[in-house]
């Protein structure tokens, strides 16, 4: 397995899931029918399932396991929240003003995700520059 080729599959996958997001979240705040396409609804999951699937190859590969090296498990832990914080955006908010503040919960954390990960630290942009 090539290293490169799998991070740039990850890479690629971790801004086309953040975009989708995005959208998905643009779409619930102004309640588009568009959120009902089957496309809308299907995509997303193949996209995640290759971010997972590449995540764990790349962990794998370079022998960075969370619960191990910090800012792996910095990212899990992130990306939990993530999940639960994207749940409520766009499907168990009950109201629109709940819904639009996880929306923008989640994506405040998503860059944060990334942060981690380029910065290799488990604070992300909280950090000083100093890894941790």
């Amino acid at each position: 397995m090539d290293y490169l080729a799998i991070r740039h599959l990850h890479v690629l996958c971790v801004v086309l899931s953040g975009a989708g997001f995005l959208l998905r979240g643009i779409w619930m705040l102004r309640g588009s029918a568009l959120l009902a396409h089957r496309v809308v609804r299907v995509l997303p999951h193949v996209i995640d399932t290759l971010l997972l699937a590449s995540a764990l190859m790349l962990a794998y590969l370079s022998a960075q396991y969370p619960f191990v090296v910090a800012w792996v498990t910095a990212k899990v832990v992130g990306l939990l929240v993530y999940i639960g914080l994207g749940t409520i955006a766009l499907k168990r908010g009950r109201s629109p003003a709940v819904r639009g503040a996880a929306f923008a919960a989640a994506i405040v954390v998503y860059l944060w995700i990334v942060s981690v990960a380029l910065m290799r630290s488990s604070f992300g942009f909280f950090s000083a520059g100093v890894p941790v």
